[in-house]
C-alpha cells in the first residue's frame, strides 16, 4: 500500500479563525492574509517516522505535487 504525505504550514492567526479561536487584539496587527506553505523539513521528519513505525518497504520518494510516498506493507487481520 502507498502512503503520501504532505506537511504545510499555515499562519497561526488563520490557523486560530478556522478553529474558532480568533486572536486578540493586539495579535491582529500581525499579517492575517498567511498563506500555507509547504513544509519540506517537516514533511521529511513526518514520513521518516511513519515508515519506521510502518516497516516500510524503501525510503521516501517524491511525487510531482510536493508529497513524499513510502510503500508499506498491507496486513489483513
Amino acid at each position: 500500500m502507498k502512503i503520501a504525505l504532505a506537511c504545510w504550514g499555515v499562519n497561526m492567526d488563520t490557523a486560530r479563525y478556522l478553529g474558532d479561536n480568533p486572536p486578540a487584539r493586539g495579535e491582529m496587527r500581525l499579517p492575517p492574509e498567511g498563506t500555507a506553505e509547504w513544509d519540506e523539513e517537516l514533511t521529511s521528519r513526518v514520513i521518516g517516522h511513519l515508515a519506521a513505525r510502518m516497516n516500510a518497504l524503501a525510503t521516501a520518494l517524491p511525487t510531482t505535487d510536493e508529497h513524499l510516498t513510502i510503500t508499506v506493507p498491507l496486513v489483513l487481520p
